[in-house]
């Protein structure tokens, strides 16, 4: 099996759409799944209290807040992409700075 990133595998970078049917997430990494969905949905979820009790039973308040603020960040991107129509694949970094 290929090693990505950190040593995570591609089959778990590629079911993550389906975190909740897959076998290999552990209890922390659902808990984690659980909070990014429901705060990436939060107009319709408005983050429930079981998600965030959930959650809490595995994240200390630091690493909640680091969590709470990376999904924030990439869901700012997503939207930045989404906007803008931005076609996956195609950024370059301009290599000339």
């Amino acid at each position: 099996m290929h090693h990505g990133v950190k040593g995570e595998t591609e089959q778990r970078i590629y079911a993550l759409n389906a975190w909740r049917e897959a076998p290999f997430f552990t209890r922390r990494e659902r808990a984690a799944l659980d909070w990014t969905e429901a705060v990436t949905l939060v107009a319709e979820t408005h983050v429930p209290d079981a998600v965030y009790a959930h959650v809490k039973e595995h994240f200390s308040d630091e690493e909640l807040l680091n969590l709470t603020m990376a999904v924030i960040a990439i869901n700012s991107w997503n939207r930045l992409a989404v906007s803008f129509r931005t076609i996956a694949g195609t950024y370059r970094p301009d290599r000339t700075k």
